[in-house]
């Protein structure tokens, strides 16, 4: 920082000081304020949205990568009691569905996901740290104004024997309040123009996002649904009515009367 910074610094946090304790008075714009709040509320939003879509992406990675595991203990223990069974020909189907799921997840979700989700997600948040600089100029040349505007003030009210003081205290007022309005009014014209253009720079990336679900999902079922076929039509139809559950506990019943299994 220069010289002439770090004295502009000074002099800005001794006005932010006699503001609060109510010395200088300190200009209030509910007009930027409202449009302030509202930014804020988006950059916010934009920022959890970021978060929840990588969350997302390592969400759908995770599950198919435990899928996959799943899949090859499945396939081990169903292989390892009969091969030729019914149940190890349909765990075998079940995990070379899962894997080309595992496989589709880079090809088809992974890497659009990235381009036209994450990225875009990824440009806009960068654009706050820019917006928020140009905020905090503006929050400085408020300071400068309203102690130049005490400073005239003052002078007015209590006449100095120098008679340079007064002019040099208007033209140090009129420059500072030249330079401030003209922040204040880009940013309160421009704040909305931001916000309203949210929605169609969005809307591409919530489409593909849609579209690549939907894609997912779709090859999902059709590879979950082929596993099927191995199954007979008795097992179809008993899990249609609800009559699994019962075997299942018939099952355990019957686990329960072995004697390793604490029966006396």
């Amino acid at each position: 920082m220069s010289w002439t910074g770090f004295k502009k610094g000074i002099s800005r946090a001794g006005t932010s000081l006699l503001q609060k304790t109510g010395q200088i008075e300190r200009t209030v714009d509910r007009e930027f304020a409202d449009e302030e709040a509202k930014y804020k509320t988006f950059e916010k939003e934009c920022q959890v949205l970021q978060k929840a879509a990588k969350g997302y992406a390592d969400a759908m990675k995770a599950m198919t990568a435990t899928q996959g595991r799943l899949a090859d203990t499945i396939d081990v223990f169903y292989g390892a009691a009969d091969k030729a069974s019914e149940g190890a020909m349909a765990a075998h189907s079940y995990k070379r569905a899962v894997d080309d799921l595992d496989t589709g997840i880079g090809r088809e979700l992974e890497a659009p996901y990235r381009t036209t989700v994450m990225e875009p997600l990824g440009k806009m948040n960068a654009i706050f740290p820019v917006v928020n600089e140009q905020i905090n100029k503006r929050n400085h040349k408020l300071l400068d104004y309203d102690s130049a505007r005490s400073k005239i003030n003052k002078l007015i009210a209590k006449p100095s024997d120098d008679p340079t003081k007064l002019p040099k205290a208007q033209q140090e007022y009129d420059d500072t309040k030249e330079v401030f309005d003209m922040l204040n009014e880009q940013l309160i014209s421009e704040l909305p123009q931001l916000l309203d253009l949210r929605i169609p720079y969005f809307d591409p990336s919530f489409e593909a996002m849609i579209r690549m679900q939907c894609k997912f999902a779709e090859e999902g079922y059709e590879k979950l649904g082929g596993v099927q076929r191995y199954f007979t039509d008795s097992v179809r139809d008993d899990y249609a009515a609800g009559q699994l559950d019962a075997q299942v506990e018939g099952v355990l019943q019957e686990m329960r009367e072995l004697t390793i299994c604490g029966a006396s």
